[in-house]
């Protein structure tokens, strides 16, 4: 039988990968990389074997979609920010079968999820960063979970976090499951970004607040409160990928019938305006 054996809502941001690299960012998110590799220890030590990422950098404008590739190897740049990930070359395992149950498990439940091994289906960042800090001897197998749902409802995400946990339970897999995305994502404005110093910014004090209340109310354990303000939290202060990761993750550990309280590891932080944060949720 498997199990979630670790669960967390994550950073991905690009300039984690130049905080390692010598230059005026070298350093600068070195709190968010080494909170990265204790969860990753911590799953490690739980016996994890697979990491299943749901990416709010997939973008999907129907169905729900499941990257079960059994194996990655690719050199990626981002599209998005190409001055920040270039030339980022990764090779992993997959979990086909992994992919394949929970697209039919969240189908039986009446959401559309269609899994997919394709060899030309790359891996996306919010996938791949998390990945180079959490999982750089590839030995844990990936499944990623498109979460940038552009015309899906949040109550359908929280069914297909039912899924997975489901599926996972089902099978043979310890998995440390990752929403990885931010809280408040309102990105700088272009005209704004310099004169602000957008890198090591917020972009709107609302937004600040907001965060620093969810991640209060995470760490209190009022989960359930949190859930009904989650569809206003997304729309106002703009949450990464409508937030979906985040309703796919409490999904999957019971949404407000989860009792567990969040762990921040590190700091809170703002990036180009968004609000990031590593933040660990003890499975029940």
């Amino acid at each position: 039988m498997g199990e979630i054996v670790l669960a967390a809502k994550i950073t991905h941001v690009p300039t984690m990968l130049l905080s390692e690299k010598p230059g005026k960012l070298e350093g600068c998110r070195q709190q968010a990389i080494d909170g990265q590799r204790e969860i990753a220890r911590r799953a490690r030590a739980a016996g994890a074997d697979t990491v299943v990422v749901l990416d709010t950098h997939w973008l999907v404008n129907a169905g729900f979609h499941i990257n079960s590739n059994p194996h990655f190897k690719g050199v990626y740049t981002s599209h998005e920010f190409p001055h920040f990930i270039q030339n980022l070359a990764y090779e992993y395992e997959g979990k086909p079968e992994l992919g394949d149950a929970i697209a039919a498990k969240a189908t039986e439940r009446g959401v559309h999820t269609l899994s997919h091994q394709v060899e030309t289906l790359d891996l996306e960042y919010g996938t791949l960063v998390p990945m180079y800090f959490m999982n750089p001897e590839a030995d844990l197998k990936v499944v990623s979970v498109a979460a940038w749902c552009t015309v899906h409802n949040l109550n359908d995400s929280r069914v297909l976090g039912e899924a997975i946990a489901e599926a996972i339970k089902e099978s043979d897999s310890k998995v440390l499951l990752l929403a990885s995305g931010s809280l408040s994502h309102k990105i700088w404005e272009n005209e704004l970004y310099e004169a602000n110093n957008g890198t090591f910014t917020i972009s709107r004090e609302f937004n600040r607040q907001v965060d620093l209340r969810v991640l209060e109310l995470w760490q209190k354990g009022e989960i359930a409160t949190f859930l009904k303000m989650l569809p206003e939290y997304a729309q106002y202060c703009a949450g990464e990928g409508g937030m979906h990761d985040t309703a796919m993750l409490f999904g999957a550990l019971g949404w407000d019938n989860y009792t567990g309280k969040g762990e921040l590891i590190g700091e809170y932080f703002p990036s180009s305006g968004t609000g990031q944060a590593n933040v660990v949720f003890p499975v029940q």
